[in-house]
Order: C-alpha cells, then sequence, then structure tokens
C-alpha cells in the first residue's frame, strides 16, 4: 500500500523518475536552435563553395552566367550533402538509398529555383557587373536555402519515428515461450504513467 503526502489514497503513485535539473529547459526551441545553426554551418560553406566556383567560371575562366550558376549550385550540393549527413542530420536516419535520391531530387529542385532567381535578377534586373552578380547570386541562395532547410529536415534526414516493441503492442504475444493465441495485457504508455 502506498502512501500519499496529500493523503488521497485514491489517486495512483507517480512512477516518473525524478526531473533531472535543466532537463527539458528550452526543449523542442533550443533543439530547433541546434538545428537551424547546424544548418547554417553546413549552409555557409555550401555558400562559400558555391560562391567560390561561380567566381572562377564566371570572372575567372568567362562561362555564360547561367553556366557558372548551375555548375557552382551543383558544388555546393555535393559537398552540402556530406556536411548535412554527416554533422547537421547526423543523428537521424542512416544512410539509404531513398535518402539519397530525395536529397539530390531536392537539391536539383533548389537548384532549378535559385538558377530562376538569379536569371531574373542577373537578366531581368539588369545585375550583371562583379558585384551585383554576387549579390544576384547570394540572394538566390538564400531564398532556395530557406526551401532546403524544409524539405530537408522534413523529408530527407527526418527524425526517426518511436519505436514500438512488441511487449508495447496490445495484444502481442509474451514471447517465444507464449502459448498461441495467448496475449500479453497492454501496458500503459510513457505518457499515461
Amino acid at each position: 500500500m502506498t502512501v500519499h503526502a496529500s493523503g488521497d489514497s485514491t489517486s495512483p503513485p507517480d512512477r516518473r523518475p525524478p526531473a533531472r535539473a535543466g532537463a527539458r529547459v528550452g526543449g523542442r526551441p533550443r533543439r530547433l536552435a541546434l538545428e537551424i545553426a547546424k544548418f547554417g554551418v553546413v549552409g555557409g560553406s555550401g555558400v562559400a563553395v558555391n560562391l567560390v566556383v561561380f567566381n572562377l567560371l564566371l570572372h575567372g575562366l568567362g562561362s555564360g552566367p547561367m553556366t557558372a550558376t548551375v555548375l557552382a549550385s551543383c558544388a555546393a550540393m555535393s559537398s552540402n550533402y556530406l556536411g548535412f549527413r554527416f554533422f547537421a542530420y547526423r543523428d537521424r536516419t542512416a544512410r539509404t538509398r531513398p535518402q539519397v535520391v530525395l536529397f539530390f531530387v531536392f537539391s536539383g529542385a533548389g537548384v532549378m529555383m535559385e538558377s530562376v532567381l538569379f536569371s531574373l535578377a542577373y537578366h531581368g534586373a539588369q545585375l550583371t557587373g562583379p558585384l551585383a552578380s554576387n549579390l544576384a547570386k547570394a540572394l538566390s541562395i538564400g531564398l532556395a536555402s530557406a526551401f532546403r532547410f524544409l524539405v530537408y529536415r522534413t523529408w530527407v534526414f527526418p527524425r526517426p519515428r518511436p519505436r514500438t516493441t512488441g511487449a508495447h503492442r496490445p495484444g502481442a504475444s509474451r514471447g517465444p515461450d507464449a502459448l498461441p493465441g495467448s496475449r500479453r495485457p497492454a501496458e500503459p504508455t510513457r505518457a499515461g504513467r
């Protein structure tokens, strides 16, 4: 029999372990801020790769502006995959073929978005000089990055779903020694404890 400090013997005892000091302080907002910071580090390095390759191709080697922007974006996309996979989202799902395919499909969509935005600024707004073309490139990268952040965290590197084991599913058998057709009563979930 459990005695409660409040004197109410009808309420069940609290079986949760005592909360650690500082646990859950900031919780979800803190995780999101950390995720955004890591995305920013990888994205920042990708922007550097993008701008270096872009300037090398456009102003150094004399490539056309659209060729330079697409090739620079593809180079950044490749370096970003490594950064996201092994740094920003390393705690998420393991590398799988669908993950790689989704990354490059959404990155390709981001490159298209970036290229259209760059073209509008470069050709439409006549931002053609060295400084103006870099400004157009930076703006197009920034807008496309917002799209990338949302799709990468949602579909490419999603948070793993909590696993349910056989012991926690209602109607699951007790194990290899259980009789056929016997069922274990459902156990309360963590939220119900």
